[in-house]
């Protein structure tokens, strides 16, 4: 292990990038200051200590008056800034306070605060223990992860994997068909086999829980309700491909899901269920871009967030050079109800993909929430178990800012990778965000772009410089500047092109597609 992965814990106990704290931070754990203050000033919750308050201004929660809540608190004189998804779609507007995220947020909460920001506290209450989940259908036998279950810690799965071996257990993810659940939709065998498959005998086990695409909140809610399942899920993971020690990298800002799971791996080490494994909790410092795997290892590394060149992979070189198998939540708390239940009841449940899916879903509906349905049902299904539209459908967004838009007309396709990806969109980690008619469409695609622009992490050109160039492209046609919009609309469908093909990660490739979207279904908005 390096001495360098302690880097952010240091800077975190530092209170983050305050007058001397790099110096301070060298001195103690003997790296250059000026790598220090390249960490520290790379991520959000270290580089800006004095921001106390954090307004999210995703798209879900400025639909709910985000801008209203940060304009209140700006008014106040509190230490507020604007920052992006909190994972809190659900109970928008969130508010991030120092490390813990507070749900719907009003102006009149703010107000309330006096000018003290430590008063700050939302009239609903502390925690995300408020986010609805659903349906509950009669039979839990249609549910692979039960949210609304009981933890379940007799370690049931896990000791059936021990008898099994691992080559069955591996044979038993092929069959149930399990992709990865965070976005990139891989199956999930085939990264097992590369990694036990490798010569090199020490291994590594990570959790990607840095949950960050605007629209999706699941990942939190498993960590909430279910550690059972994500610490088994890894455990049985770990074992199939010979992987001693796990590490969990949770966001900063997940404070309760952090405690959940601190109290989760006292818990199995009191009871003794995972003999020989070794758990490790890491929080991120508050970077999008960590939830691209490469980027996560660099940070786990205790160094910047930024992706690695591939190949190689993680599975032959990731975590400090070693063969690493890296999974979502989602994908690992899957793994025990597929050991138990075996892969063809997994399979049978979806309908043009094997299993269940968790599908977050915000913004213009009557109840915002993470509900597990059959894998490849429609807008309107999904819909109406979040009880209904709120208003006319216009637009939405199938799988958080990196999906784009879809028109309305496009409801009834299924809710799946492939008939996403035939579309010209994705289902990512699955975050729905609604749009109804209320929503001018140039405003939407802007503050996706924002996003993005934001959240680069600057280390390749044509993401570092295209997101900015769209966002710019994006604020002249809001104001009317008519010859700058013709010139620069007619280099959007370019720059899109330079930014798919030229950028080293995901980020870069999917940013211009708010826009692109946006133009291509919506072409009125943007010739007005």
């Amino acid at each position: 292990m390096n001495d360098e992965s302690s880097i952010h814990e240091a800077l975190q106990k530092a209170g983050g990038l305050k007058p001397g704290a790099a110096a301070r931070v060298a001195r103690e754990t003997g790296a250059p200051e000026a790598d220090i203050y390249g960490v520290g000033s790379f991520y959000h919750l270290l580089s800006r200590p004095d921001a106390k308050l954090r307004v999210c201004t995703g798209m879900s929660c400025l639909l709910a008056g985000a801008d209203k809540v940060l304009a209140q608190a700006e008014k106040e004189g509190l230490p507020v800034e604007g920052c992006s998804c909190l994972a809190g779609c659900d109970v928008a507007p969130a508010v991030l306070k120092e490390r813990r995220v507070l749900p719907s947020v009003t102006p009149e909460d703010m107000k309330k605060a006096g000018g003290d920001w430590k008063r700050m506290k939302p009239s609903k209450g502390e925690g995300f223990w408020a986010g609805v989940i659903g349906p509950h259908r009669d039979d839990p036998q249609n549910l692979v992860l039960n949210l609304a279950g009981k933890p379940d810690w007799s370690g049931a799965a896990f000791h059936k994997a021990l008898e099994m071996g691992a080559d069955e257990v591996i044979n038993f993810v092929e069959q149930s068909g399990l992709k990865g659940r965070g976005g990139a939709g891989f199956p999930a065998h085939i990264k097992w086999r590369g990694v036990k498959n490798q010569a090199v005998t020490t291994r590594y086990m990570v959790l990607n829980a840095d949950e960050g695409e605007p629209g999706t909140f699941k990942d939190r809610e498993i960590l909430l309700r279910r550690p059972d399942l994500v610490l088994e899920g890894l455990a049985i993971a770990a074992h199939a491909i010979g992987a001693k020690d796990i590490y969990l990298y949770l966001r900063g800002e997940f404070e309760i899901p952090w405690g959940v799971m601190e109290d989760a791996i006292a818990t199995a080490a009191s009871k003794d269920l995972f003999p020989g494994l070794n758990f490790h909790l890491h929080a991120g410092q508050g970077a999008y871009i960590c939830g691209e795997e490469t980027a996560l290892l660099e940070a786990l590394e205790g160094k910047r967030g930024m992706p690695r060149l591939k190949p190689p992979f993680p599975v032959e070189v990731g975590l400090w050079g070693k063969p690493t198998l890296i999974h979502n939540v989602e994908s690992i708390a899957c793994l025990p109800p597929i050991i138990l239940k075996e892969p063809q009841w997994f399979t049978n449940l979806g309908r043009t993909e094997p299993g269940t899916k968790l599908y977050c879903v915000s913004g213009h509906v009557k109840h915002p929430g993470t509900y597990e349905l059959p894998f490849g049902i429609s807008l309107d299904e999904l819909v109406e178990a979040a009880g209904g539209y709120e208003g006319e459908l216009k637009a939405f967004s199938p799988g958080g800012a990196s999906s784009g838009f879809l028109p309305a007309d496009q409801r009834h396709l299924p809710l799946d990778f492939k008939s996403l990806a035939d579309a010209g969109s994705m289902l990512g980690s699955a975050g729905v965000v609604v749009l109804n008619q209320s929503v001018n469409m140039k405003w939407a695609a802007r503050e996706q772009l924002r996003f993005f622009e934001d959240e680069s992490c600057g280390q390749c050109a044509p993401c570092r410089i295209g997101t900015r160039f769209l966002r710019e492209t994006m604020d002249r046609h809001l104001n009317g500047d008519k010859q700058a919009n013709s010139q620069a609309l007619s280099r959007v469908a370019e720059t899109a092109w330079q930014m798919n093909e030229g950028s080293i990660c995901g980020l870069g490739m999917a940013a211009p597609l708010p826009l692109t979207s946006a133009i291509k279904y919506f072409p009125e908005e943007f010739e007005s």
